[in-house]
């Protein structure tokens, strides 16, 4: 699949907990988005994640530029 095909969605999570991943997760996944990566923030001196980046992709349902829809 080429990447004109594709759209792309970028959450940012924080606090960084068990329950707002989920969350973030869950709700994308119900609208179709499927989980591409996710990256963490860390503060200098800190170990657990300040923030999250939840990068997620999907199909372009109007087939992308210069692509005819279906």
């Amino acid at each position: 699949m080429t990447a004109a095909r594709l759209r792309y969605k970028v959450v940012e999570v924080a606090p960084v907990a068990e329950e707002t991943l989920e969350k973030a997760l869950e709700e994308r996944a119900a609208e179709g988005w499927g989980i591409e990566s996710v990256h963490f923030v860390t503060r200098e001196g800190s170990h657990r994640p300040a923030m999250a980046y939840l990068f997620f992709t999907r199909v372009r349902e109007d087939g992308g530029p210069g692509q005819p829809p279906g």
